[in-house]
């Protein structure tokens, strides 16, 4: 889920898509975020390192993020290029890939890398890297300093996680904040979940985002369903559950079927059903 810091422009949104071929499996645009996410694997020897370096150097050329103000935090016009092991004997083969994947872009575009999850010795995470870069931690790869147009990257390996983002039937952005507070972990929510509120000036609503990053924890439906009761009993609703990127097909599998209706997903919204499928949306 390579994390583009570009949601609008697709001119060049399409170039991206179609820098990454066949291993391009899905691409999920956000105007409001201003950034895109690419779902790219491979069942070739390197494609899908290949894949990456293409698309970030596509991203690379064209985008700047010197007047960027999407509502998502972000480092870098490429923002975040994490290197997914989605089977534990895989751990290693994602540490690697991120580290070359690091050096590659450092070194060839002069820009900053700091590495999180696995591929860092510290194994710090995504949340913690992006507070301390350029503060009180030095990058791992490349300049000091952020590059004048495409800031800074951070690389990571890591387990399979969902992003998940619920919009409010209301523009209650209060709200939103007040029970994206409640569900995450580090406030005392559900394990492994991370959130954040933002205001949708496209759609006039307010939105919870989340990062389930402990699957075996918290899963995508309680994940939800505890979002959609802790709005319902303010009086508010949601409006749409939208999966950003894919999921992977065992966490789909173990949502109940009324689930699944609510949310609008299906088995094909997964990593390994769209891979066999071998199409992209």
């Amino acid at each position: 889920m390579i994390n583009i810091s570009e949601g609008r422009d697709f001119r060049v949104l399409n170039a991206l898509s179609a820098s990454a071929g066949a291993a391009l499996l899905d691409r999920h645009d956000d105007p409001d975020h201003h950034r895109s996410v690419f779902t790219v694997a491979s069942t070739k020897p390197g494609g899908t390192e290949a894949a990456t370096r293409r698309l970030v150097g596509v991203a690379a050329q064209d985008l700047s993020l010197t007047n960027h103000d999407g509502v998502h935090p972000r480092l870098g016009v490429v923002d975040v290029v994490p290197f997914v092991a989605l089977t534990g004997s895989a751990n290693e083969v994602a540490v690697a890939a991120a580290r070359a994947f690091a050096l590659w872009f450092s070194t060839t575009w002069k820009v900053p890398v700091f590495l999180y999850g696995k591929a860092d010795s510290d194994d710090r995470s995504l949340p913690t890297t992006r507070k301390q870069a350029f503060k009180s931690r030095e990058p791992d790869f490349g300049p000091s300093e952020p590059h004048p147009i495409l800031g800074a990257t951070a690389v990571g390996a890591r387990p399979p996680l969902i992003a998940v983002n619920l919009e409010l039937d209301s523009n209650d952005l209060e709200l939103a904040t007040l029970v994206a507070r409640e569900v995450r972990e580090r406030d005392g929510g559900l394990l492994g979940v991370r959130s954040l509120a933002f205001a949708l000036p496209s759609t006039g609503r307010a939105q919870v985002s989340m990062n389930l990053v402990d699957l075996s924890a918290t899963g995508l439906e309680r994940a939800c369903l505890e979002v959609r009761d802790r709005l319902a009993i303010r009086g508010v609703q949601v409006h749409r559950v939208e999966l950003v990127g894919l999921a992977p097909a065992s966490e789909l599998a173990r949502c109940s079927e009324t689930f699944l209706a609510w949310a609008d997903l299906n088995p094909q919204d997964s990593v390994e059903a769209r891979a066999q499928s071998g199409t992209a949306t």
